[in-house]
C-alpha cells in the first residue's frame, strides 16, 4: 500500500552544489587556512591599537633611539614625538599584513559560498569573521562541519564534468 503524502507538502529536493566534490574539499581547506590567519592578524591588530591609542606605543624592529642615539633592536617605543628613527614599524605591518590578508579571506569565502549555493546570508556572516575578533575561528568551525555534514548527507550533490 502507498503512503499518501498531505496535500501541500512538496518532495524535497536534491541539493546541488556549484561543482565536484574536490573542488569544494579545496576551496574549504583555502578558506579554513585564510580564517586562521586573518582571525590571528585581527587579534594582533586589536593588540596594536590597544598599544596605540591606550599607551601611545608602536612596536619597532631595529632603528635608533631619537633621544639617546642608541641602537633600538626590538620594542616598544613612544608615538609621539616619535622614539625611533629608521627601523621598521612593525605597528604598520601588522595593520597593511590584515587588510591585505582580509581580501584573500574574502575571495575565499566567496568562492566556498558560490559551491555550496548557500543563501547570501551566510556570505555576509562568513565575511564578518575577518572583522570580529575571534568570530574567524568560531565560524570556520561551524562551517567546515556544515560543508562535511552537507558533503555527505548528498553525495550526488556534486555536479560532474
Amino acid at each position: 500500500m502507498i503512503d499518501p503524502k498531505p496535500a501541500g507538502t512538496p518532495s524535497p529536493r536534491p541539493r546541488r552544489f556549484g561543482g565536484t566534490e574536490q573542488q569544494i574539499r579545496s576551496a574549504l581547506k583555502f578558506y579554513k587556512v585564510l580564517a586562521y590567519a586573518t582571525g590571528s592578524f585581527l587579534l594582533l591588530l586589536c593588540v596594536e591599537l590597544i598599544l596605540r591609542y591606550g599607551f601611545g606605543q608602536f612596536l619597532f624592529a631595529g632603528g635608533t633611539n631619537a633621544v639617546t642615539g642608541q641602537p633600538h633592536g626590538f620594542g616598544l617605543a613612544s608615538a609621539d614625538p616619535a622614539g625611533v628613527v629608521g627601523g621598521a614599524n612593525l605597528s604598520i605591518i601588522v595593520l597593511i599584513v590584515h587588510g591585505w590578508m582580509y581580501v584573500l579571506y574574502l575571495i575565499s569565502n566567496f568562492r566556498l559560498w558560490s559551491l555550496m549555493r548557500w543563501p547570501f546570508g551566510k556570505l555576509v556572516v562568513l565575511a564578518l569573521g575577518g572583522v570580529v575578533p575571534f568570530l574567524s575561528f568560531i565560524v570556520e568551525k561551524k562551517t567546515h562541519a556544515e560543508v562535511e555534514s552537507e558533503l555527505a548527507a548528498n553525495p550526488q550533490g556534486a555536479s560532474r564534468y
